[in-house]
């Protein structure tokens, strides 16, 4: 048991404040409660990172849940392991709604992460992929069953003529992620098709549509949502170099940044599609994004002429220069948001191009030459403005069409 405290009277001196020896000054005179206190010292990194898992699920404490996330800006080891302590939680506890819940903080906090990550930022190629994603899980997440169901058309442009096929809301993510499993292969991940899957687009869409027991339900987008988590927060990590890998197409193939462009362009027409499908409204991309869009198209034109002429499905070569000789050339304007300017060769990939030997021009608004190279319109429908060699304009309007697929 304790005895009774013994008073400062009985000689007994209450402890306080330790005082240092010094220069007599003003804060020598104030009550030793009154002196400041020295600031605490940061927790060390070894008591932080054991605090992850219980940041991750939400059971810190306001102090150490403000430690831990101003540590997680400066340490990437950290940060990694954050975001897969993360993924753990989210698969305990899945997103089924928008309703708020103890876990909501933690889910913002997951998407900021994800998205910047400490001193490891999403490369600046991945930016469209990842925010195309975005927009479009944001359509998805509040999509009750009947809406998973809604059909959809697909349109493209093959064998000189617009195509289409019908599915679901459900059916397009399916698509999706199954295309996406050739930047996964890429980058040495598993493929959702598995092992032995066909590497061309159309043949993986067509192979995993006929090969599942029942149709795509809303289950679908977990397993989309989470690859393409996977894919950002691996090139995320992956370091220099890693944008000049090669995805392989089946008939064609491209380089790692180009394919993550490529995907974005394909999310948000896809989104379009599921958008249309269900009455809402849905917005072109950032006029940055739009822009580097535009850009992959332009820059795949001249090979896409190329093929389309072997195929007899263009105009013969006027010219035949050597490679990086200036030869005929239609100057390309894209106007409004993501606008710009571009020289496509006409008569050879590997010709210059050249003002002085320009023969045509074309115009057309952003949104629509992108349409038109995922061939939601046709060549004669695109309200183009041209001046100069008519066959020129029409073999660059119906290669842009060429570049869309299923």
């Amino acid at each position: 048991m304790n005895g009774p405290a013994e008073s400062p009277d009985d000689g007994y001196e209450l402890p306080g404040p330790a005082r240092i020896p010094g220069p007599r000054g003003a804060a020598d005179d104030l009550p030793p409660e009154a002196a400041p206190a020295l600031p605490a010292p940061p927790p060390s990194h070894d008591v932080l990172k054991s605090l992850l898992g219980a940041w991750a699920l939400a059971a810190c404490s306001a102090e150490e849940t403000r430690a831990v996330e101003d540590h997680l800006t400066e340490c990437a080891p950290c940060a990694e392991e954050a975001l897969r302590l993360r993924d753990a939680v989210g698969l305990l506890h899945p997103e089924e709604s928008l309703d708020l819940n103890p876990l909501l903080r933690s889910r913002v906090l997951e998407g900021c992460l994800g998205k910047r990550p400490a001193r490891i930022p999403v490369p600046v190629w991945a930016s469209p992929y990842d925010t195309e994603a975005a927009r479009l899980d944001a359509l998805l997440r509040d999509f009750g069953d009947s809406e998973w169901h809604t059909p959809v058309r697909l349109k493209w442009f093959a064998e000189e003529r617009q195509r289409s096929r019908r599915t679901t809301v459900a059916g397009v993510i399916g698509h999706l992620l199954t295309v996406d499993g050739l930047i996964a292969t890429a980058l040495g991940l598993d493929d959702p098709l598995g092992p032995d899957a066909p590497a061309h687009p159309t043949a993986r869409t067509e192979h995993f549509w006929d090969s599942a027991a029942h149709p795509a339900t809303r289950q679908i987008r977990e397993p989309w949502r989470e690859q393409g988590h996977t894919l950002v927060r691996t090139v995320s990590f992956a370091g220099r170099g890693v944008a000049e890998l090669s995805v392989d197409y089946g008939d064609f193939s491209l380089p790692l940044g180009d394919a993550f462009l490529e995907r974005a362009f394909e999310c948000w027409v896809h989104a379009g599609d599921i958008a249309e499908a269900v009455d809402y409204p849905y917005e072109p991309p950032s006029g940055v994004h739009l822009h580097k869009m535009i850009d992959l198209a332009a820059r795949l034109l001249p090979g896409t002429l190329a093929g389309r002429r072997r195929s007899g499905l263009a105009s013969p070569a006027r010219t035949l220069v050597t490679a990086g000789s200036p030869g005929r050339t239609l100057h390309l304007e894209i106007e409004g948001s993501g606008g710009g300017t571009w020289d496509i060769a006409l008569d050879s990939p590997a010709a210059a191009t050249s003002p002085d030997h320009t023969v045509a021009q074309i115009a057309l608004d952003g949104v629509e030459f992108c349409q038109l190279a995922a061939g939601h319109i046709s060549p004669e429908e695109a309200a183009a403005g041209q001046h100069g060699d008519r066959e020129a304009i029409r073999d660059v309007l119906f290669a842009a069409a060429s570049l869309s697929r299923l």
